[in-house]
């Protein structure tokens, strides 16, 4: 038994939420400190299939390059890797996570981002410091929670790990609310770096939909120095 994982059952037991995925009652105290129960927790994987070689969605049919990066402009960001598709099991994981607050999840996330980072080909990341998306101005204070700045907190706790915090966003409107060509705009010089970041960033973020959010903050820490910034990104869309 990891002591750690004792406070989280304790809170399960006096304030029972159930598994994120299957809400069936959480029975030990891995489950809790998860906030998934076992068998769900099992077929939560990553999906292991040929990836492009851009923006990390799992190739279908293509071969290094998805359809869209194909018809995209070039990107600032060098290389992502993105875990899990936003549907079905997955987006009641994030939901979970992002709308209900459930912070227990962030650290079924953490260990999936550590295996993210092992998706990069070999000898891709030399001397990475790991890198927050910033949130919306005001997020935190009017939410009383960010799923980023959580993941965030969890990672700092992690000895072995470099985490910088440089970028700021500054007011704009909510990408979820635009189309993709005006997601391409909305964060055009909106991302600033307010100090000297690191030579080598991994950008950390939720979701990818067109990959806007991840090159506007590429493109503020290249302005400011960074030689190459990569990118994982827990689901795509």
């Amino acid at each position: 038994m990891n002591f750690l994982h004792i406070p989280a059952f304790i809170r399960e037991f006096l304030f029972p939420a159930g598994c994120a995925v299957c809400n069936k009652m959480l029975l030990n105290t891995e489950e809790a400190w998860f906030g998934i129960c076992d068998d769900c927790r099992k077929t939560l994987t990553i999906d292991k299939d040929p990836r492009c070689d851009i923006c990390g969605r799992p190739l279908i049919s293509e071969i290094k390059l998805c359809l869209q990066c194909r018809n995209s402009e070039t990107h600032y960001f060098d290389r992502l890797v993105a875990l899990f598709p936003y549907s079905g099991k997955y987006r009641k994981l994030l939901t979970a996570f992002k709308f209900d607050k459930r912070a227990c999840i962030g650290n079924f996330m953490v260990e999936k981002l550590f295996d993210g980072l092992t998706l990069f080909p070999e000898g891709t990341l030399k001397t990475p410091v790991l890198m927050p998306v910033p949130p919306r101005p005001g997020k935190i204070k009017h939410t009383g929670f960010d799923q980023i700045e959580c993941l965030t907190q969890k990672l700092e706790k992690i000895k072995s790990i470099s985490i910088e915090r440089c970028l700021e966003r500054l007011p704009s409107k909510s990408q979820k609310e635009l189309s993709g060509k005006e997601r391409l705009t909305n964060l055009l010089n909106r991302i600033k770096c307010h100090r000297r970041p690191p030579k080598e960033v991994v950008l950390i973020d939720d979701v990818i939909t067109t990959g806007a959010t991840m090159d506007a903050c590429a493109m503020a820490l290249k302005n400011a120095g960074t030689e190459r910034v990569f990118g994982v990104c827990l689901f795509f869309d």
